[in-house]
């Protein structure tokens, strides 16, 4: 570490939380943009779990996230460390979105287009909660590319919500999402507490 890195003391900390339907690529984000070894609580799919796990729409899923995913990211030039947890997907779980969201400065509701349907629930979330977040598509290799503004429209989003593409795979990807989220948390904060900047280094 460099002797003119902040030490972890002197970072602000803001909680993330990376939301989404069943396999939209939430487990993925996390790990590829996590400079920790990042905490994910999987377990294997099983025929048990079919009936309850809608897998239509969903390639080579083996494994399902039953508690969170959790990793973080450091900005060290604007003191701010990012602790980003992402949540289960599937509707059983949704009973521990409250904690896991509890604290949170913003979230990052990613979506498939193939199932836009499952990312109502997020939106629906954050929104009663009101805590800001922001839409991120993610593409699938082989899928239709649909613009922000009709998956804006599809999920009657408000005007001030942004809506982003990405690819989940990649570290750039991710933080360009990060950073454009801690952004509209700050433009939304209380104008007497304002968040920390977190624009690319």
């Amino acid at each position: 570490m460099s002797p003119y890195a902040p030490s972890d003391d002197a970072l602000t900390p803001l909680k993330i939380v990376i939301a989404g339907g069943f396999g939209v690529g939430k487990t993925t984000m996390v790990g590829a943009v996590s400079e920790i070894e990042p905490l994910s609580t999987e377990e294997t799919l099983t025929i048990a779990s079919a009936g309850l796990d809608r897998l239509d729409g969903i390639d080579c899923k083996a494994t399902t996230t039953v508690t969170m995913d959790f990793g973080r990211i450091t900005f060290p030039a604007h003191g701010l460390v990012l602790l980003l947890f992402g949540t289960p997907g599937q509707e059983r779980f949704w009973f521990m979105w409250d904690d896991l969201a509890h604290g949170a400065v913003g979230a990052i509701v990613l979506v498939d287009t193939r199932r836009l349907q499952d990312a109502f629930p997020a939106v629906e979330f954050f929104e009663r909660r009101a805590t800001p977040f922001l839409i991120a598509v993610n593409h699938f290799d082989g899928t239709h590319r649909y613009t922000p503004l009709e998956v804006r429209e599809a999920l009657g989003l408000r005007a001030d919500t942004p809506v982003l593409t990405c690819d989940a795979r990649s570290r750039e990807s991710a933080r360009a999402v990060l950073t454009a989220l801690v952004g509209h948390a700050q433009r939304l904060a209380v104008p007497h507490r304002p968040l920390p900047s977190a624009s690319p280094a």
